[in-house]
């Protein structure tokens, strides 16, 4: 690994690390060893190959992990991939409790890395539920009845956003949580602003 492929800020980042620093520094060296640019997003190392989005290195309470951006296009040859949670659709992760996981599978990671810079040189994009796959929740649908400006700033948010509004609301089990959710966003919705902002 050459001094001048790392980047500070990733530095900065393995040097606060309490945990997982001895699992990331491992799995920064096998990345690095494919090739790609290091950067710091979303408050993570990631990787890239021509500027596009291949793996982040992240880690949890419970386990760290490498994270695929279009994971779900790959072929998964050893059954490590995992989708996080079902709402998401492209990324995929492997996922580590110790370093020795991590050298006892450096070859399959970077063929798994391997594999995704070939998926990015190729073009391939993930196929994403549109929207109206998403069941809008009947609570929802009577908020659009009472007040069509709702529904018409609704429609204005980004694909995004109104997924994020949906997917939120929709966890809720009982109507009446999806009704207290809805009134509490609905000034958000009005002002043009998603879920996060």
């Amino acid at each position: 690994m050459t001094k001048s492929r790392t980047n500070p800020k990733v530095d900065e980042f393995l040097g606060k690390a309490k945990k997982w620093k001895e699992e990331y520094e491992t799995l920064r060296n096998i990345v690095l060893d494919c090739e790609l640019t290091e950067e710091f997003k979303w408050m993570h190392p990631c990787y890239t190959f021509e500027n596009k989005n291949i793996v982040l290195i992240h880690g949890f309470k419970e386990y760290c992990a490498l994270l695929f951006h279009k994971g779900a296009l790959l072929q998964d040859a050893h059954g490590l991939l995992i989708q996080q949670t079902e709402n998401v659709q492209g990324a995929r992760q492997i996922r580590f409790t110790n370093v020795q996981e991590i050298v006892a599978t450096e070859s399959i990671l970077k063929a798994y890395i391997h594999e995704a810079i070939e998926v990015e040189k190729a073009g391939l994009e993930v196929e994403f539920k549109k929207n109206e796959e998403f069941i809008i929740p009947e609570e929802l649908h009577n908020k659009f009845d009472d007040i069509p400006a709702l529904k018409t700033a609704f429609e204005a948010l980004t694909p995004g956003r109104q997924r994020a509004y949906i997917l939120y609301f929709s966890q809720a089990k009982q109507s009446k949580t999806r009704e207290s959710r809805i009134e509490k966003c609905m000034q958000k919705i009005l002002d043009g602003k998603g879920l996060k902002d």
